[in-house]
């Protein structure tokens, strides 16, 4: 996996101060997007571990909050494999920090058999706090929204709603 770049100081997307990670590679190729170069797979940097260290260094003081994944696409398939041994590394060395994951796939895309779908899938989501879902779609944007582009994406608190078995979405807190 590549990736395009990395923040070490976000606060906007997700709550508080974040690191964020964005991967390379995309289907979706929606129009609007504001990270186009990021479509390309070979876009970037090689995701080493040099950078995973990179990453966790940066996660280390109490005032960062998480990670947050955006793309391109965390969850085409190529890149769900390369990032969950480190999303698990993280989440063990650091249990208190949240994972949020913008995807343009729906969870419900992430949960059947889809192209997005995968053997690391329910893994990879198993580790994700808050999960930004939908595509971005152009007619929809409205910069208003909190933590999303458009008004179909929804916010989605992964956590509660794998224990429920039903969509909730994120309470904003």
């Amino acid at each position: 996996m590549n990736y395009a770049k990395i923040n070490k100081n976000d606060i906007a997307n997700g709550i508080g101060i974040r690191v964020t990670l964005f991967v390379s590679g995309c289907t979706h190729f929606c129009k609007g997007c504001f990270n186009r170069e990021a479509w390309d797979f070979d876009f970037g940097e090689p995701f080493t571990e040099a950078t995973q260290n990179e990453l966790l260094k940066a996660l280390e003081p109490s005032h960062i909050s998480g990670l947050t994944l955006l793309g391109g696409e965390p969850m085409e398939p190529q890149n769900q494999r390369a990032l969950l041994p480190f999303l698990k590394e993280l989440k063990e060395r650091f249990p208190q920090k949240t994972i949020w994951c913008y995807s343009g796939y729906t969870l419900e895309e992430l949960t059947i058999n889809s192209r997005a779908r995968c053997e690391v899938t329910d893994q990879m989501l198993s580790l994700i706090d808050i999960l930004v879902d939908g595509e971005f779609i152009e007619e929809l944007k409205d910069i208003s929204l909190r933590f999303r582009g458009s008004a179909n994406q929804r916010i989605i608190d992964l956590k509660t709603t794998l224990k429920k078995g039903e969509v909730v979405l994120w309470d904003g807190k």
